[in-house]
């Protein structure tokens, strides 16, 4: 990372238990998730990348019987989902170094995957592709435009960045993965830009 992406990490961190609590437990995404759910098989294994305090999309997940490996690069909100989902796996991992010998029937980086910057966004496919079982289900949130965008959390700016929604295309296309769905600024999920995609083989 370069410029201010590279505080993401320390400021969710120093910022862990707020954030955990700001999220809040209202699944507003439940609409996106079952479309994503009804790609994975009954029981099928599903990585989230940037899981945070595990609530509330990985919980839901396990609660509906998937087999959830959470990932998260705050060791205080992995604390958290050990804590909460002791028998589950949860890794202290940067979502652009992570990797088991093992493959997903689903993958979800929500509100995670857009807080990378545009060079390690596209690096990031071949990374899903290497992370996804056959008919794997793909699904991420991405900004609206082509750019760099500054937000802000306690008080402290947020880095998000995105691609063009014909670069997402070509590079899922160019890593084994179809648009199943893609929503812009979705006004029934908080203004989320959604793409859901499905491994072809």
């Amino acid at each position: 990372m370069a410029g201010e992406d590279e505080n993401i990490v320390s400021l969710y961190e120093r910022n862990a238990m707020v954030f955990d609590e700001f999220r809040g437990r209202t699944l507003f995404e439940q609409p996106w998730l079952d479309r994503f759910t009804a790609l994975v098989p009954p029981r099928g294994d599903v990585l989230d990348l940037g899981c945070g305090g595990a609530e509330p999309i990985a919980s839901s997940l396990i609660r509906d019987g998937f087999r959830v490996t959470g990932v998260d690069a705050s060791q205080t909100l992995i604390g958290l989902c050990r804590q909460r989902f002791p028998d589950r796996s949860w890794f202290v991992a940067d979502m652009r170094e992570f990797a088991l010998p093992m493959k997903y029937n689903g993958i979800v980086a929500w509100h995670s995957f857009f807080h990378l910057n545009q060079h390690d966004q596209r690096a990031m496919f071949p990374r899903f592709a290497a992370l996804a079982a056959p008919h794997a289900a793909l699904m991420f949130t991405a900004g609206h435009f082509d750019g760099v965008a500054l937000g802000e959390f306690a008080g402290e700016p947020l880095y998000h960045a995105s691609l063009s929604a014909e670069e997402y295309t070509d590079l899922l296309e160019d890593n084994g993965f179809t648009v199943v769905a893609h929503m812009v600024q979705d006004p029934q999920c908080g203004g989320a830009t959604v793409w859901l995609a499905k491994r072809i083989s």
